[in-house]
């Protein structure tokens, strides 16, 4: 499994729709936060490792109702903190 974060500018008016939206139907999905700024929402999903990211970011955050916008940060290493020892 790895993680990516997606970054999702929402239609104005409807960041709480699209997020219960991708809660309701998107298994990959860990978190999802509402945020300030040019961004709206800011989700972080774990795909397998043949899962293809473009693909999956086109076909199921990209068509929830609502999303305008998204901006995807693949990841390469997770470091913990105090909390993780």
């Amino acid at each position: 499994m790895r993680a990516i974060f997606v970054q999702i500018k929402c239609e104005m008016g409807q960041a709480y729709r699209t997020a219960q939206a991708a809660a309701d139907t998107i298994a990959e999905m860990s978190e999802l936060f509402s945020t300030s700024g040019q961004y709206d929402l800011l989700g972080k999903f774990y795909l397998d490792a043949d899962q293809d990211t473009g693909l999956f970011v086109t076909q199921r955050i990209q068509t929830l109702p609502g999303v305008r916008d998204t901006y995807t940060l693949i990841t390469f290493n997770a470091f913990g903190g105090a909390k993780s020892r």
